[in-house]
């Protein structure tokens, strides 16, 4: 079928296509500038976002340093006097509470003295509860020291209230000596640094650092005190980095030491003891390896790169440098369409300002072409006219402002005069045949071999009268497309609907060597759907649509039939007509399907038959076998009748 479109709507979908061409790609353009300039702000502000995030942890580690250089010149921790040293414990108390960041503080010394003070509540309530710490306890106090008189180590340990009172204490023999432990076997070797490697408070099931700082003056020792990096948890979190960025902290050893969904892992880990630092490729979702490599052999420290999601992520890397020696560095990454937000938005106020002014050129657009339109249409109803032979009449000259219409104006009125003069020598009917183009559709057909099939709803009438009538509208069509369906499915094709009975056919148009069988095939198939169906009209409180069907097989007429104006493909005959009659039987005998003993015989070896009784058609002379037919014999009913 050819397209064609009207001379007005193709001026106006050719403006708005130039239009909207043209703004589009200056959209276009503008947008790539913009995005360039935006790669380039991203990586300004990843870079700032960065450095910001470094100091902040810097910060900490420089404020606890601090406290150590202070804490180790004082005269009692140089002399180590710890057993029974109020002054001494209060002055670990203040420095505790002017750094959140701080767990505790502790220092331990080469003869084995060791003394902690612990802030409770910074290891959460599951620390205190294993501790058995009283309600009101502010601090836990441990001092492990060999008393006066005594050869051997006595741990004390003192819960102690906001205002350093003793709650609770008690004592035992010292089972714990700080001069195996980690952070200070090294801390007088050449080299040590001030931070240990990062690892996992077992008290408390956080990730911490501790820091040290050795003292060789006096009862030589090391002060130290542990970071808990939940404070640098909830500071990475409230980095905003679009929806979807994140800041976090890892090792050389590419273990993350801190990340904004760290304590929900770690919470979810809890009872999975012992807890272990996550793998970057286990906690970060986007794979860094390759520029987080360049990095490390000296490369850029802000990078744009493509991830395997197909997305292309910003990404800044720092080094810690007071935790330098325990190889602690940060990353920033964002994807880099985040950044675009802002962009994104101005371009679909460009292209909707565009589009709206495409919108308020349109009526003067659309009057421009009616005005040219009419021109052309007054033409071709000119032509249309002349081809028709109603030339008489005054003629009129078709005049436009546009010089190609005009002319073919003057073509047309030309043509008009031609024709009109033409037509008084040549009869008129032979004219109109010789222009005619097309070929009319002719009544006709052929005979051949089809199977009918005919179908009713019991009881239809009485559902109508009682039901809505735009229900049993939609419901009966609902019905009928089913049906429809499920004879399409088996190769047949409905003829015709006649108020609620369906009409249909195998073998025509379309040939079929085994259309038999698909009809058969297609009534127990409609009759399985039928049931179904009502079984979903119940549900619904509609009454049940139960089908009646009649099926037979033989020679009909199958063809094109009526007028001029109106005709209809379909099958005419006495194999018609028996289908019809077949189907309301199915009331008298009480069945559902019946068919002729012809449908019997071509395929009783693949459906199971029950003889119902044989009867005279009106209008038929001869006898005729019915039958029901009740189902489709499977491969063992088969080979058992071929036996």
């Amino acid at each position: 079928m050819r397209v064609r479109f009207g001379f007005q709507l193709s001026v106006t979908t050719l403006f708005v296509a130039v239009v909207l061409a043209v703004g589009l790609t200056l959209v276009f353009l503008s947008f790539d500038r913009a995005r360039s300039i935006t790669r380039s702000a991203a990586l300004a502000f990843i870079d700032r976002v960065a450095d910001h995030t470094a100091d902040r942890v810097d910060g900490q580690f420089k404020d606890v340093l601090d406290i150590l250089e202070v804490l180790r010149q004082l005269e009692p921790v140089e002399s180590g006097t710890i057993l029974g040293n109020p002054s001494l414990y209060a002055t670990l108390a203040a420095l505790l509470r002017r750094h959140g960041q701080l767990y505790n503080l502790y220092i331990g010394y080469d003869d084995g003295g060791f003394i902690e003070l612990d802030v409770l509540d910074r290891a959460g309530p599951a620390a205190r509860a294993q501790l058995h710490a009283p309600p009101d306890a502010a601090f836990r106090l441990t001092v492990m020291e060999t008393p006066a008189g005594e050869t051997s180590r006595i741990r004390f340990t003192s819960y102690l209230s906001s205002d350093l009172a003793i709650l609770a204490q008690d004592h035992r023999t010292a089972d714990y000596d700080p001069r195996e432990r980690p952070w200070y076997r090294d801390a007088f070797h050449p080299g040590a640094g001030p931070i240990t490697e990062p690892y996992v408070f077992e008290l408390a099931n956080l990730i911490g650092y501790t820091v040290r700082a050795p003292f060789p003056q006096g009862r030589r020792g090391v002060v130290g005190g542990d970071i808990l990096l939940t404070e640098t948890d909830a500071f990475l979190r409230s980095q905003k980095l679009g929806t979807s960025g994140v800041v976090f902290l890892f090792d050389d050893s590419g273990r993350i030491v801190a990340h904004p969904r760290m304590e929900e892992v770690f919470n979810a880990r809890a009872a999975e003891p012992p807890l272990d630092l996550p793998r970057l490729g286990q906690f970060v979702a986007i794979d860094i390896a390759q520029p987080l490599s360049t990095w490390q052999r000296g490369g850029a420290a802000q990078q744009i790169f493509e991830a395997a999601d197909g997305r292309t992520y910003v990404v800044a890397f720092r080094s810690i440098g007071t935790a330098r020696s325990s190889g602690l560095s940060l990353a920033v990454m964002a994807p880099l369409d985040e950044f675009f937000a802002e962009i994104e938005a101005g371009r679909r106020r460009l292209f909707l300002l565009a589009l709206g002014l495409v919108l308020a050129a349109l009526p003067v657009v659309w009057w421009i072409g009616s005005m040219l339109s009419r021109s052309m249409k007054a033409l071709a109803f000119e032509t249309d006219r002349i081809q028709r032979f109603e030339t008489g009449g005054s003629s009129r000259r078709i005049r436009s402002i546009i010089r190609e219409i005009d002319d073919l104006g003057r073509s047309v009125a030309t043509m008009r005069t031609v024709v009109r003069t033409f037509a008084s020598f040549v009869p008129k009917r032979l004219v109109q045949q010789l222009v005619a183009t097309g070929d009319a559709l002719q009544p006709g057909g052929s005979r051949r071999e089809v199977t009918i099939l005919f179908t009713d709803i019991t009881g239809f009438t009485a559902i109508t009268e009682k039901a809505d009538p735009e229900q049993v509208m939609l419901r009966t069509s609902h019905y009928l497309a089913v049906l429809s369906a499920v004879i399409a499915e088996h190769g047949g094709t409905v003829d015709k609907f006649v108020g609620d009975a369906i009409m249909a056919i195998w073998n025509a148009p379309a040939d079929d060597s085994d259309h038999v069988a698909h009809a058969c095939a297609a009534v127990l198939a409609c009759l399985e759907a039928n049931r179904k169906l009502n079984g979903a009209f119940e549900r619904e409180g509609w009454p049940a649509y139960r089908t009646r069907f009649g099926l037979h097989t033989g020679e009909a007429v199958v063809g094109t039939i009526g007028s001029e104006d109106r005709m209809a493909y379909t099958v005419l005959g006495a194999t018609v007509n028996l289908a019809a009659r077949l189907e309301p039987l199915n009331k008298e005998y009480g069945t559902e399907i019946l068919v002729s003993e012809a449908i019997q015989r071509r395929v009783s070896d693949r459906f199971a038959f029950r003889a119902v009784d044989t009867i005279q058609p009106k209008g038929f002379q001869a006898r005729i076998q019915v039958y029901e037919l009740c189902g489709e014999l499977n491969e063992h009913s088969r080979r058992g009748d071929r036996a």
